[in-house]
Formats: C-alpha cells, structure tokens, sequence
C-alpha cells in the first residue's frame, strides 16, 4: 500500500508516519534525505538550497524506484511525505492505488509551531498551503494536534 501523507509544515506529517510504519516499510521524507545528505550537526530542516536541491532529486529517484516496485512488494507499506503534491503528483499516486492521507492540526497550531521551530520562510509555505486546501475544500483527516509540543 502506498500512503502519501501531506499537510502544512510542523502538522506532525513525520509523527504521524513515526506511528504507523513498521520496520520493513519504506519512508520518503524529503527533511530526513536532506539531512542524511548533509553535513554533521544540520538540524531536521536548518539545510541549506544546494543540499534541497539533490534531496529533491534522491526523493525523484526514491518514489520511482518505490512506484515501480510496489506490485510486487508483500507486507512492505511505502509511506511518502509529500506536503502539498502538485495535480500531476496526486494523479500518478492515485494510479498506484494510493491512500492519500492529511495531517492537519489546525491553523492556529500550525502557525504556533513554526514559529517556535522552524525559520521564519516557513511562514509563507504555511499561508500557501492553508490558502491551496480552502481553494480546494479539502477536509483534514486529522483534526487534533499530533502530540504534545
């Protein structure tokens, strides 16, 4: 099975995966491709535009490779965190037999937590991606906080 797990940064899209994963599947995270593609010490979404750029292209490589072989995977579950996929992305999923999945806390929270922990550039994603769900009227599949912050 494959789910995509989107949402607005800091919903909790990670500990959402974190809770239904089991060892054997596979996770795309493009903020932890990034991460193993850095240097010691970058913190979970501190990289820099080169180092998203190549996770960019490894997350490509990743989610082809995964697509191509998942109708012959048995017990393996391919989690995708893809925040806010373009149309063509949500075709292609859907094809796959995707089980799309929304991680949205509200909001207010949302906005809470980037500004404790994230930089402030994630402020316009938040407002990007709110403004593309009320365009859409998509309804979130999670509708309380994803933990305690």
């Amino acid at each position: 099975m494959l789910y995509v797990v989107m949402g607005p940064p800091a919903s909790g899209k990670t500990t959402w995966v974190r809770a239904h994963a089991k060892p054997e599947d596979i996770v795309i995270d493009l903020d932890a491709l990034a991460v193993a593609l850095s240097g010691p010490g970058t913190d979970d979404h501190g990289y820099g535009r080169e180092v998203r750029e190549v996770a960019y292209s490894a997350r490509s490589a990743a989610i082809n490779k995964a697509l191509d072989r998942l109708p012959r995977m048995r017990g393996t579950d391919v989690y995708l965190i893809h925040s806010m996929p373009a149309a063509k992305h949500l075709a292609r999923y859907r094809h796959h037999g995707a089980k799309l999945v929304t991680v949205d806390p509200g909001e207010a929270v949302v906005r809470q937590r980037v500004r404790a922990l994230r930089g402030p550039g994630m402020d316009g994603v938040v407002t990007r991606w709110y403004r593309q769900q009320r365009a859409s009227g998509t309804t979130p599949v999670s509708g309380a906080p994803s933990r305690d912050w």
